[in-house]
């Protein structure tokens, strides 16, 4: 059976012989209409399952007042973190009468130029966006902002354009859990990270390069790989485990990566934490549904996304003009569990 196409205002006018503006207003509750029309439109609209079509309303409306939905670029969707602090913006914009409008970039640059894209003529108030792992230019961002519509980074900033962000402090939280294996008792620390070309790649690597050197550990080019997802972590690891200067501990960029390692390690018949420690970064659902739990580092993935959010409407509201660049960081708590000493 062909399914049947949604009514429009323009049907609904059509059968009840008045005009698309009554039915506008009749729909919107307008006291221009007298109840028994309003009453006679609302319920011919419900018996035949209409929904306004809000966006197109927002484009109408867009020309004579600001338009109230945010476009927000995500990596990842399965990402928790990313997950998270979709919830933050959601959550800020909804409380501040807005709506947002989310689209995937799935780590491709040429995906995230064709939303952008999307996003502008679409006119949405404003961007919201983490850069996808392969992007190294930045003219769609640039246009956008020459175009005088408000960006704003999160996580994964963009240093080639100078906008407003929103980061945690990667590198306070990379510091303070290496230093927290070395204090229990790790001498040999393997990092798994991310491309150099990533803002949050270069000061989490940086974190832990600056704890082993502060505690008088030398630092092991040996020990340091681009790794940061899991399946890698499980690929790489066996041979590193084999070694006979193997490493004591792991610091991963991400929880994913991590839980590979501790996957990798308990396979070997390895004791965790006794014979090898490892923390990772994040602090997402998966680090408590391991064993053992896994210490790591959390990103608070919510407040990042309600930072974002409250900037962007700062942006698109005057409250902050357009032209000045807000960076907020987010600190990071490292919480630990049993995959350290």
């Amino acid at each position: 059976m062909k399914e049947q196409s949604p009514i429009t205002m323009k049907d609904i006018a059509r059968e009840l012989h008045v005009s698309v503006a009554t039915v506008s207003r009749a729909l919107k509750d307008s006291p221009r209409i007298s109840k028994e029309q309003r009453d006679r439109i609302q319920t011919y609209a419900r018996e035949h399952n209409f929904y306004p079509n809000v966006i197109g309303e927002a484009l109408r409306l867009s020309k004579i007042m600001p338009m109230k939905i945010i476009g927000v670029i995500i990596p990842e969707f399965i990402h928790y973190y990313f997950a998270s602090i979709l919830t933050g913006i959601e959550e800020e914009a909804s409380a501040r009468g807005y709506r947002i409008m989310v689209a995937q970039s799935d780590e491709r640059y040429e995906r995230e130029v064709q939303i952008c894209d999307s996003f502008y003529k679409n006119k949405v108030c404003g961007i919201i966006v983490s850069q996808a792992k392969d992007t190294t230019k930045h003219d769609h961002f640039q246009k956008l902002i020459n175009s005088g519509v408000p960006l704003v980074f999160y996580d994964r900033i963009c240093t080639g354009v100078d906008c407003s962000r929103v980061v945690v402090d990667d590198y306070m939280g990379a510091f303070t859990a290496v230093t927290h294996l070395i204090d229990t008792g790790c001498k040999r620390i393997a990092y798994y990270g991310s491309s150099m070309t990533m803002e949050i790649a270069k000061n989490r690597y940086n974190g832990y390069k600056d704890a082993l050197l502060q505690h008088g550990l030398k630092l092991d080019e040996s020990l340091i790989h681009i790794c940061d997802n899991r399946a890698s972590a499980e690929a790489i690891t066996p041979d590193l485990l084999s070694k006979e200067n193997r490493p004591d501990a792991f610091f991963a960029i991400n929880d994913d990566t991590a839980i590979g390692i501790l996957y990798t390690a308990k396979r070997m018949g390895f004791r965790i934490p006794d014979d090898i420690s490892i923390c990772g970064f994040t602090n997402g659902n998966r680090a408590k549904a391991c064993d053992p739990m896994l210490t790591t580092v959390e990103q608070r993935g919510t407040l990042v996304g309600e930072e974002a959010a409250n900037i962007l409407i700062g942006h698109v509201e005057g409250s902050i003009p357009k032209d000045k660049v807000e960076k907020r960081v987010v600190r990071t708590r490292l919480v630990i569990r049993g995959t350290t000493r």
